[in-house]
């Protein structure tokens, strides 16, 4: 086999020319050195692992958070007729078990995977009597604390990759600011000149800016959509009910429009996206939890209804404009009014420091090995589960736990065959153990609810007994099975000071909720001032234009933007009175003055999720969080 890169690129790829950057990140790697690719959205970040995983002696691991992307990359490589597969929640057990065989016997080149599947401890076990010549890190920035778009999970990557002895590292990201790429170097060892980074300009994406109140942004959308002859376009929206809302408006303008965010199922956003993909669908109006691994090049126009909650955010989604080389319109109607919703997604984030507390204590007296589920603790101690989440795993970075692999509690079965003649099947041993199993059971209307720890207590039979019976069944037919309610395991591996983690963590997310304020109002400066912006946005990423682009709204106006929306001027006598009788009927969930600032900014918390149809809630929706939290916190004597 020809070990030249070139040759590989075009017999093996079909492509003839590699992209910007790629040659040099894959030359690093070839060389037996880690690397970092800062490539924009659509740059070609994929190829510079797929590659070299046919040169390198080894496993490639790719860690990515997109089940979407994974599945298109995998039947992408097979179609190639390299060695791929992917480990992720959608794969069934006999899926899982011939990977497992797979990976033993040396037969795969790339295995992607989720980064919680690195929690899993058999899996861990397998990987470390595997050579892995390369792990790829895809969207990298979430490793980082100066990172947008922060995951506990990858937290412990660098970590686990010392560990594991694993070659070389390759991290990718499309949106890393100098700050955010050197923490990346740091962690991963990666030296400063194997820092590969192009140009985060590109001349074909028209940027505008316009101002507006809330009423005029879906007439100037209609008139911009309509005039666009059907082109294909994504509206990204802060809330899930404003995507629905403004697909249904445009629909009903005449435009081939419909929602996707994460509040649907993912049937349904699977069904959406391929008909946008198929033309039949032209117009998405989407959260940002749409676009991650869309390969579509046509895209003529990105356009924000609501603000981006930081330009790292921005520059992914225009990123998805334009990837053909044709022009592409990107335009943000710009309102102060969004500033509202999107500090309060962030001062939402923020523990209470009492519970976070309180949540430490009870996980430090835990034994020697305990589990844990997020969503219990999460509603709990009114601690969101991904800050929940980011505090387990600052547990484990300090050398207090460490993870055993998560599991379910609970097992629901449908029975396809009538019981009594499944367990006619069986000899009398096995069928008794089958009956004891099924009658430690809980009958429902339809399914029967096995919890698993009372079954083991209840019958006498080990754990892994009882799963592979089910799994047994379920192979031949005779029921099918719902897991619920999964749990994390841990192992206890030292005592830790209380007062001291504590301390720690409340100066984390402190710092994070300046961070993510910060990064909002460096949106709202984009949005309103008079410089170039693509200078503006390349300047944020560390890269200077050496001239003025000529051609968006700043450089035609060459004069700042006055955003409409402000906030209201304060807060009057009849919402104090409103707050005063919410402190006085002394609700649990309402204890802390920030948990009744949450509520009256119409921020659900895990324990205030039942009180959302309360006639008060989001009553101040419209005002500054602190505003609200500085007056409850005065009425409230704290």
């Amino acid at each position: 086999m020809t070990t030249d890169p070139q040759e590989i690129l075009q017999n093996r790829f079909h492509l003839h020319d590699f992209r910007p950057g790629q040659r040099a990140v894959i030359d690093r790697l070839l060389a037996g050195d880690s690397a970092l690719a800062i490539f924009p959205t659509g740059g070609g970040k994929s190829l510079c692992y797929q590659l070299p995983a046919l040169l390198i002696d080894g496993l490639t691991l790719v860690i990515s958070p997109l089940i979407a992307l994974m599945q298109d990359q995998v039947e992408g490589l097979q179609s190639l007729g390299i060695a791929a597969a992917r480990l992720d929640s959608s794969r069934s057990g006999d899926e899982v078990r011939e990977i497992y065989r797979q990976l033993r016997a040396g037969e795969l080149k790339l295995l992607y995977v989720a980064p919680e599947r690195l929690q899993n401890e058999r899996f861990l076990q397998l990987l470390r009597g595997l050579r892995i010549g390369l792990m790829a890190v895809d969207e990298a920035h979430c490793i980082s604390e100066w990172g947008h778009n922060f995951r506990p999970d990858y937290l412990k990557l660098a970590q686990l990759a010392r560990e594991l002895n694993v070659e070389r590292i390759l991290a990718l990201t499309a949106t890393a600011t100098p700050a955010v790429a050197a923490d990346i170097s740091r962690q991963f060892g990666i030296e400063e000149s194997a820092r590969v980074q192009t140009g985060f300009y590109r001349d074909n994406l028209q940027l505008e800016v316009t101002p507006c109140l809330k009423a005029q942004k879906l007439p100037r959308l209609t008139e911009r959509l309509l005039a666009s002859a059907d082109s294909p376009a994504i509206v990204y929206v802060t809330l899930q009910q404003t995507a629905e809302t403004v697909a249904e408006l445009l629909g009903a303008a005449g435009i081939r429009a419909a929602a996707y965010h994460a509040g649907m199922k993912p049937e349904e956003r699977e069904r959406i996206q391929n008909a946008f993909m198929a033309g039949e669908v032209s117009v998405v109006v989407a959260t940002i939890a749409f676009g991650m691994g869309i390969d579509k090049a046509d895209i003529r126009a990105v356009y924000h209804y609501n603000l981006p909650k930081s330009l790292e955010n921005y520059m992914q989604e225009i990123g998805r404009a334009g990837r053909d080389g044709e022009p592409a319109r990107c335009e943000l109607f710009a309102c102060a009014g969004d500033v509202r919703v999107l500090e309060n997604f962030t001062y939402g984030d923020t523990p209470i420091n009492e519970h976070l507390e309180a949540l430490l204590r009870q996980l430090l007296e835990q034994g020697e090995t305990f589990d844990v589920s997020i969503y219990e603790l999460s509603n709990q101690f009114d601690i969101r589960q991904l800050v929940v989440g980011t505090a387990l795993s600052y547990l484990e970075l300090e050398g207090v736990i460490r993870a055993t692999g998560p599991f379910y509690a609970s097992y629901q079965i449908q029975f396809l065959q009538p019981a009594n003649e499944i367990l006619a099947r069986f000899d009398a041993a096995r069928a008794d153990f089958l009956r004891r199993l099924l009658d430690a059971g809980r009958m429902g209307r339809s399914w029967l609810t096995i919890d698993l720890q009372r079954a083991v207590e209840q019958i006498g039979e080990p754990r892994a007994r009882i799963l592979k019976a089910l799994q047994y069944l379920e192979e031949q037919g005779c029921i099918a099975t719902r897991a619920k309610g999964v749990r994390q395991g841990y192992c206890r591996l030292q005592t830790a000071d209380l007062s001291g983690l504590c301390g720690k963590l409340v100066q984390l997310f402190a710092r994070r909720e300046q961070q993510d304020l910060a990064r909002l109002q460096l949106v709202l400066d984009y949005a309103a001032g008079a410089g170039c912006l693509p200078a503006q946005l390349c300047g944020y990423f560390g890269e200077t234009l050496p001239q003025a682009c000529g051609r968006c709204s700043s450089c035609r106006e060459s004069r700042p933007r006055s955003l409409p929306g402000a906030p209201p001027a304060g807060i009057g006598n009849a919402d104090r009175r409103e707050i005063e009788q919410l402190i006085g009927e002394a609700q649990p969930a309402l204890a802390h003055p920030r948990q009744l600032t949450r509520f009256l900014c119409g921020l659900a918390s895990p324990a205030t999720m039942r009180l959302r149809k309360h006639r008060q809630f989001g009553r101040l929706a419209q005002q500054p969080f602190s505003r609200v939290l500085t007056l409850a916190e005065q009425l409230s004597g704290s």
